[in-house]
């Protein structure tokens, strides 16, 4: 009796992988099955079978591959493993066995011989070169090995190559697609604001004109801000972002974006606490570009933050250091673990998309999921991080998050530098 001993299987064809797993299950073995070389290395280190059998012929990697690796593994210095493959002859026997595979097998599977090969393995059969053979074969191994490896390296260059290119590709026609849509856009804008003029006259009576004006030229502004969203999201995808750097205000910045908001808090019966101190007297940066960045900070959090709910905004200098720190909370729904980790990725959008509303300050409101990528790029652009904490997501006790950006007081010393942003990982 074999006691439920535990063989693993590695192997991608399904209807040999099937074949043997009932063949060893009838003859009372527990079978764990993997369809690729790494999947079967992981599943190998958690469940540690007595006997190992692998397909030579993998589609990642080879079952030579798949030995090298486990054999290094002192767990595995003595378990069996089987190589079972139509190639059993010659040089890939010697090879095999050159890397510690214990023995061979042949396909087509022979299911009245499968079993007893297995109980032989298991009971200590092992299949030997001499000593001078192993040595000549296992040279052979290590350079098939560094030519596999200088062929993965040329495949992975070519492939980086061909990424970026078609990565320069898209931007490249998003940032002219969003240039092109500003022109028309420009003009529509324009002929809207005189048709609202006419329409604010006294004299004019017809109160359903003037509504659809007013609906009509907020549509224009929000698709104004969402193309200058593209534009700016894709300039930090592209790693590159200009700063204007100059003599900055924090406070006056922070207010400014408070005051946009103005309109939207009052209408969601929102509370924005501000602090009156910790603010530094000035700091090196490039206002516009912060102010986008807490516009941002500030958007995200009115529209994950029910009504009637509260959204703090605090600061803290440290001279010593020459850093400044603010962070956003709000008493809104939170953030999951797994939004904490992927937050900040372009196109992430808290919730299902489908309960989004179209506005961007409404309650879960819409938007392109660029809003919290666009903030980690201009922040680190600025030599600075960001970060988030949350107790949790939670739609009914609404934990709350805090969003946190430090900034130097001193970006760069200069005017207009083209300065590196690393890939971001939104709102």
């Amino acid at each position: 009796m074999n006691n439920q001993r535990k063989i693993l299987y590695i192997e991608d064809d399904p209807s040999s992988r099937a074949l043997v797993e009932r063949t060893l299950q009838f003859a009372g073995y527990h079978v764990l099955v993997a369809e690729r070389g790494l999947e079967g290395i992981d599943l190998a280190r958690r469940e540690q079978p007595d006997l190992i059998l692998t397909d030579i012929n993998l589609p990642d990697l080879s079952g030579r591959e798949i030995t090298t690796r486990l054999r290094a593994d002192a767990r595995f210095k003595n378990t069996p493993i089987v190589a079972l493959t139509a190639q059993g002859y010659g040089e890939f026997r010697e090879m095999a066995l050159a890397v510690g595979i214990s023995g061979y097998m042949t396909k087509p599977v022979d299911v009245e011989v499968l079993p007893r090969e297995i109980e032989a393995y298991l009971s200590g059969k092992q299949e030997h070169l001499d000593k001078e053979r192993t040595a000549e074969i296992q040279v052979v191994v290590m350079q098939d090995m560094v030519r596999q490896l200088e062929d993965n390296m040329r495949k992975l260059e070519e492939n980086n190559r061909e990424l970026q290119r078609m990565d320069k590709v898209k931007e490249a026609f998003i940032q002219k697609t969003a240039h092109e849509l500003r022109t028309p856009l420009a003009v529509v804008f324009g002929y809207s604001r005189m048709l609202e003029e006419i329409t604010n006259r006294e004299s004019f009576q017809d109160e359903n004109l003037k509504m659809m004006m007013k609906m009509l030229i907020d549509a224009i502004q929000r698709l104004h801000g969402t193309i200058n969203e593209v534009i700016t999201a894709s300039r930090i995808m592209t790693r590159q972002i200009d700063l204007s750097i100059g003599t900055a205000n924090l406070q006056n910045i922070v207010h400014r974006a408070s005051n946009f908001y103005e309109g939207a808090l009052a209408e969601r019966h929102l509370t924005l606490h501000t602090p009156n101190t910790g603010w530094p007297a000035s700091m090196r940066a490039d206002a516009e570009l912060l102010y986008t960045a807490i516009q941002h900070l500030l958007s995200n959090a009115i529209k994950y933050t029910p009504d009637t709910g509260h959204i703090y905004i605090n600061v803290s200098t440290d001279t010593g250091s020459g850093k400044v720190r603010l962070s956003v909370r709000d008493t809104g729904i939170g953030l999951s673990k797994a939004d904490l980790e992927t937050v900040f990725e372009k196109f992430h959008s808290g919730g299902a998309h489908e309960t989004h509303s179209s506005s961007k300050t409404a309650y879960k409101g819409g938007g392109l999921g660029l809003g919290l990528t666009i903030v980690r790029g201009i922040v680190e652009a600025h030599g600075g991080r960001i970060w988030v904490d949350s107790p949790g997501y939670d739609e009914q006790q609404c934990p709350g998050s805090e969003f946190f950006i430090e900034l130097p007081l001193v970006s760069v010393p200069i005017t207009r530098k083209r300065v590196y942003v690393p890939p971001g990982n939104n709102a």
